[in-house]
Order: C-alpha cells, then sequence, then structure tokens
C-alpha cells in the first residue's frame, strides 16, 4: 500500500473544526435550559439520535437514506458559534439565518477537502431552506426527537412540556416517523390523564 501523504497544516486546520464539534457535546439546548430542566441534553447529543433514526427508521421511497444521516449531523453545526436561538431569543429569523450561515461558512472553511466542504454547506443550506426530501425527512426527525426528548422529560422530572408537543406533532408527515411520534404524543397524553 502506497504510502499516504499527509500536510500537517491541513490536519491543524481541520483540528479546528473538530474542536468546534467538541464544543456541541457541552453546548445545552436552549429550549431545555428556559424549562429548567435538570442536565438537559446537549447539540451534539440531539443531533446523534437523529442520525442514527435516519439509520434506523423505514424513510418514503425516493428518499435518500445516506443523506438524511449526513444532514442530521451537520444541521446545527452553527450552533458550536452562535449556540442554540429559539423562537423565545427576540431573534428575527432572517438574523438568526444570517448569524448561522457566517457561522458555517467560518467552520467550513477549516474543511480542507473543499468538496467535503461544499457538500456540508449544501446539506446545511438545504435543511434550512427545505428544499429537498431528505430535507423534509430531518426537518420530521427534528421535531420526533424533541417530542421523545419532552417525553423523556416530563417521565423523569414530572415536567409538563405539552407545547413541544404542540408544536411538533403535525409537522410529523412521514408513514414511519408520524406512526412514533403519534405513538409519543399519546404516552405524553396518557401521563398527563394519570396526573389529572
Amino acid at each position: 500500500m502506497p504510502k499516504q501523504s499527509i500536510n500537517l497544516d491541513n490536519q491543524l486546520s481541520l483540528l479546528k473544526l473538530y474542536r468546534a464539534c467538541g464544543d456541541l457535546k457541552h453546548l445545552k439546548r436552549t429550549g431545555w435550559v428556559y424549562c429548567k430542566i435538570e442536565e438537559p441534553e446537549t447539540v451534539a447529543s440531539h443531533m446523534y439520535r437523529m442520525a442514527i433514526m435516519a439509520m434506523t427508521l423505514p424513510i418514503p421511497e425516493g428518499v435518500d437514506r445516506i443523506k438524511c444521516m449526513k444532514m442530521a449531523l451537520v444541521h446545527d453545526l452553527a450552533e458550536a458559534i452562535v449556540g442554540d436561538i429559539t423562537p423565545h431569543d427576540n431573534v428575527s429569523e432572517d438574523d438568526k439565518h444570517q448569524r448561522e450561515k457566517d457561522a458555517f461558512e467560518t467552520l467550513i472553511a477549516h474543511v480542507t477537502d473543499k468538496k467535503i466542504g461544499e457538500e456540508m454547506y449544501d446539506l446545511w443550506q438545504q435543511y434550512e431552506k427545505q428544499e429537498s426530501k431528505e430535507s423534509n425527512v430531518v426537518k420530521e426527525l427534528d421535531k420526533f426527537d424533541m417530542m421523545l426528548q419532552a417525553l423523556e422529560y416530563e417521565e423523569t422530572q414530572q415536567k409538563d412540556l405539552n407545547s413541544f408537543f404542540k408544536s411538533s406533532i403535525n409537522i410529523l408527515k412521514s408513514p414511519a416517523i408520524k406512526q412514533l411520534g403519534d405513538h409519543v404524543y399519546q404516552q405524553h397524553l396518557n401521563l398527563h390523564n394519570k396526573k389529572a
């Protein structure tokens, strides 16, 4: 096997990207922080579970599973720089998008294989614009993961997180995701009916 030439400067540039990814392992998701959740999930753990969902759930015919997995892994990458901005942060959608776009461009500048950097940026853009079948599925996974996480917090921390279900349930359209979402939503309702 021929020896591969490795450029140290390129490696060090990638290291900056990897450190930013490391920051996401510690960045708590803002919505859960606002709800005073103990030990809230991080942005990285959210993206990881979404990627596992994309890998394992039945997805609609004609949807590229690998593309969904990749999109799930990069869709919140910009938050390593701008943080997890929520609708409650009084930041306009346009401003949020611009901040995230600038952050994403900063991060992918560290990707030494420009083709891979362009792919990452294209995946993020598709997700943001919701302009492909895959971006629609990944948006559903984003909402489904939030519902599942809300149920887990309701079960373990006795919180009422109904607003997270209400804002997500109608987004779910793909049959398998909708079926699981309906099941999780029913568990949420059952949990609250027991308390009543």
